[in-house]
Parts: C-alpha cells; structure tokens; sequence
C-alpha cells in the first residue's frame, strides 16, 4: 500500500474568493506545507504553468504534484473543443507525473457567486444529462490514452451536486472516473460511505474536507451562498467536523484503493486564512488524516 497525503493550497490561498489570502506567496504555502507533512500539492493559481518551472518549485520542497483542477464546459461547446481548451492542461500534469485530473463541468454553476444561494444551482434536463455524459466519456477516454485519468469532482452549486447526480453519472458513463469529495457530498445530503460502496471500482481520487454540521446546517437553512458558507467556516480539515472518515476509510480500503501505486487522499479545506492559521490547520489536517487512514488499515505511515 503507498496511498500518499497531499493537500490543496485552497488553506493559504483560495481560487474561488481570491481576496482569502491573496498576499499569501506560493513559497509559503508548499514550506509549510511540507513542513506539516505532505508529499504532495495540487495546484492553484499561484503555482507556474510551464514543466520546467512547477517541477522546480515543488522540487525545491521535495513536493509532488498531485494534481491540477480544470473548468469544463461541455454543455456549451464541442468534445474537440474542450479537448483543445485542455490540452496545455493535461500536458502539464502528465510532463510533472500527476495521474490524474480533478474535473468539474461548471457551465451555469453557481459556486463562484457570492450573491447566488447555492440552492439555485443549475438543474439538468434529459438531453443536457446526455450531453454531458456523452461529452465526459469521449473526453475521458482520450484523456486516459494520455495517461492522465478523469477524477470527476461533484462539487456544491454545479450541475452534478447530490449523490443522485453521481449515480447518474456513473451509470451514464464507462470512462468517467470519481472523485470523491467527502465534505461537497456531505453539504449536497449524500453519503460519501455509500457512493463509496456503490462506486469504490470508479474512484480514483479523494478529497478530504470535512464539514462543521451545524454551520452546515445553518447556511442551508439560511439559503446562503457557497462562498458565504466557507467565509462562516462550514468546512475544515478531516477529524474536525462532523465526517465519518473511519467508516469511509474502511470501504475504500475494502473496494482497494489503497491497492495503487498513485492514489492520494488530499486535504482540502477552503476557510479564511486570517481565521484559520493554514499551518495550524495543515498539521492538524495530516496528522488527523494519517491517523484516521492508519487506524482504517487504509496506509501504514
């Protein structure tokens, strides 16, 4: 088993609100970073987008990528136009050794609006369903003769949100791998132990954001928007909230994920920086992940 820890730069620098931490540089993220324990970063708006300069930055950490997130919008254009937008993308993950692609259609999505409750997230229609899916596996597929695998990201306020959207997709789909984001699926009213379970063959990548229930609670019943909800801290690392990260742990080693030689479970928990130290928060995030994945049987570190 060598299932790695990494982590997502959104604790010091967010891409979604970039006023959280945006005088935050880049070296400070992967020293403290690697300082809290991580092998590895995904990628943010900070990081460099040619080879030669990301692999000299993690390098300069002994840091790995991890993988990088990309916008699709498949319900607004072609599958070779989509390849196309992607491609610099992909060859830039593939040339730094990243396995994966975190990947969200986010045509219409509501996420990024401060103003939009997330309950108005776009619904989809049969032949939008279609489209997509359709658009997501040609996609994949050429994606994966790449080497570089889709890890589809459900995510709040975008059109596959709920538990129910990721059956669909999975039942929809053959070349279409998961993500599986335990604090999206958790605010979305799924059970990330079940989509575990009913999908533990597809996964190939994993968030581990954990979810503070009452502020949860609170932003649903208030109809707040995403961003608002992150800015009253309704996401944090895993073991600080509300997340059964145990039994999750022992269904995805039961499904085998801990079988692969390029599999991470990354910490990502967008909160504001000014109020959650992101070195406090990242130590606390690996050493609660490395245990709750050790006591799971999930790795051995």
């Amino acid at each position: 088993m060598s299932i790695r820890l990494g982590i997502n730069p959104l604790t010091w620098t967010n891409d979604d609100l970039p006023s959280l931490g945006a005088d935050t540089p880049l070296e400070v993220c992967l020293s403290e970073g690697r300082q809290a324990g991580f092998a590895g970063f995904e990628l943010g708006n900070k990081f460099p987008r040619t080879p030669d300069a990301l692999s000299q930055v993690l390098d300069a950490h002994d840091l790995a990528l991890v993988s990088g997130w990309y916008s699709s919008r498949l319900l607004e254009r072609s599958v070779e136009e989509e390849l196309e937008a992607l491609n610099n993308h992909l060859q830039l993950l593939k040339a730094c050794g990243a396995t994966v692609m975190v990947y969200c259609e986010v045509s219409r999505c509501v996420h990024g609006d401060q103003a939009t409750p997330v309950s108005r997230r776009p619904v989809m229609n049969d032949a939008d369903w279609a489209r997509l899916t359709t658009g997501l596996d040609a996609v994949a597929k050429e994606m994966a003769s790449q080497g570089v695998e889709m890890a589809y990201h459900h995510h709040m306020g975008t059109v596959i949100e709920s538990e129910a959207d990721v059956d669909r997709l999975m039942a929809s789909t053959q070349h279409v791998k998961l993500l599986l984001d335990a604090g999206h699926l958790t605010y979305a009213g799924g059970d990330p132990v079940a989509v575990a379970c009913k999908h533990g063959n597809r996964i190939t990548h994993v968030h581990c954001k954990d979810i503070r229930m009452a502020l949860m609670d609170n932003a649903i019943n208030r109809d707040k928007s995403f961003l608002d909800a992150v800015l009253d801290g309704v996401f944090t690392v895993p073991g600080d909230g509300g997340v059964d990260f145990t039994s999750l742990f022992t269904e995805l080693k039961r499904q085998g994920y801990g079988q692969h030689d390029d599999r991470w479970l990354v910490v990502e928990a967008e909160q504001d920086p000014a109020v959650a130290n992101p070195l406090t928060y990242a130590t606390l995030g690996h050493d609660n992940l490395a245990r709750l994945a050790r006591e799971a049987g999930l790795i051995r570190i």
